[in-house]
């Protein structure tokens, strides 16, 4: 809490637990990318403490779908009187780069660029993967086709979550086979992984390397898998899931028509922290173990491999 020379006081609070901002009246409050917090931050807890001096509030945030938070907005385009809305795309800003824009532009999803960079309320701004359904036109394949490169990703299953092994044949960009299963030891994983590596000869694969997966891969390295470990946190997280909703939209990637998979993919949803970071995941209840993998093969399709220039 900041006191200034008046007796006046600025403090700044975290709105993860609505409650905690009940108190004492305000006169000003802001609330920061207020979409991504709960709509009773507002009206239970600083709404009412308004009222004591007939304070003002100021809502700031990028778009979250049409939530609370677009209706409070909608509301100050239509009543002309208490509220007062308006909305700027990153473009009218005089310290970000319009080449950057452009970058962002070509780089992203279209429904996280309009979302995140043209302030635009997206109706489907909780799905990250657009037309699942229609690139699921794969064909499944028991064995390699000849001449064909594969990829592998794999995303470890812990206690109750799912093992799930991914392969995507990189010269046709389509997913050919998928391994998913939970319940047995770790031992047991490595030898399914060995058996669809035998089979397929993949080029890369790509595993998840946190916490158990470490030690599993420096193991299938001496048994001389081509594994490659992908330490995931939440940047390399949203960079790898990025990648995989653009290709989606550009309709780049393939399915087969795998139920579990495509109702994963159709559920995935991001999350605004209150750091203005973005937090992919599952809806609670739901697992995102095929997404993960998937994400990690496709990460090894897309991701440039380093060519090497001999000098004699």
């Amino acid at each position: 809490m900041v006191t200034m020379p008046g007796g006046g006081w600025v403090q700044i609070r975290s709105a993860d637990d609505p409650d905690s901002l009940r108190g004492e009246g305000l006169s000003f409050v802001v609330l920061d990318e207020c979409a991504f917090m709960k709509e009773s931050a507002w009206s239970e807890s600083l709404r009412p403490a308004l009222s004591d001096r007939e304070g003002e509030a100021m809502f700031i945030s990028t778009p979250k779908g049409r939530n609370w938070f677009f209706y409070r907005w909608q509301a100050g385009k239509l009543d002309g009187g208490e509220w007062a809305s308006w909305q700027f795309p990153t473009s009218d800003n005089p310290y970000i780069n319009l080449e950057e824009i452009e970058k962002a532009r070509n780089g992203l999803p279209e429904r996280v660029f309009r979302q995140e960079y043209l302030a635009e309320f997206i109706d489907d701004a909780g799905g990250i993967f657009r037309g699942v359904r229609a690139c699921a036109t794969a064909i499944e394949q028991k064995a390699p086709v000849e001449g064909h490169e594969y990829i592998f990703g794999v995303d470890w299953g812990k206690s109750n979550d799912f093992t799930v092994i991914t392969v995507i044949d990189a010269t046709l960009r389509a997913v050919v086979a998928m391994d998913r299963f939970n319940q047995i030891d770790y031992a047991l994983q490595r030898r399914r992984l060995m058996a669809l590596s035998e089979r397929f000869k993949p080029e890369q694969i790509i595993a998840e390397s946190n916490s158990m997966g470490g030690p599993i891969i420096e193991q299938l390295q001496r048994d001389g898998l081509p594994i490659q470990p992908f330490l995931t946190t939440n940047a390399s997280k949203v960079k790898a899931i990025d990648a995989l909703a653009l290709a989606f939209e550009r309709m780049d990637i393939s399915l087969i028509e795998d139920e579990i998979l495509i109702a994963e993919l159709q559920a995935y949803e991001a999350q605004r922290l209150p750091s203005g970071t973005l937090r992919y995941g599952a809806p609670e209840g739901m697992h995102d173990d095929c997404v993960m993998s998937l994400a990690l093969a496709w990460h090894g399709v897309a991701t440039p491999k380093p060519h090497y220039i001999a000098f004699l």
